[in-house]
């Protein structure tokens, strides 16, 4: 339960270290950095929904 809070506190201020925590380098975080990139609300979107999926 901890962890996942502090994935999500993550998620809102940095989204591509959440992201990488939660499902490691891969096509995920690969996705996360172009969303941040371009726009940083999406990015934060992009990392909440994938750190609260079971």
């Amino acid at each position: 339960m901890d962890n996942k809070i502090v994935l999500i506190v993550l998620a809102l201020f940095l989204p591509p270290v959440a992201v990488f925590l939660k499902s490691g380098a891969n096509k995920n975080l690969a996705i996360n950095i172009v969303l941040c990139l371009f726009f940083y609300f999406p990015g934060i979107i992009h990392a909440l929904w994938l750190v609260t999926k079971s």
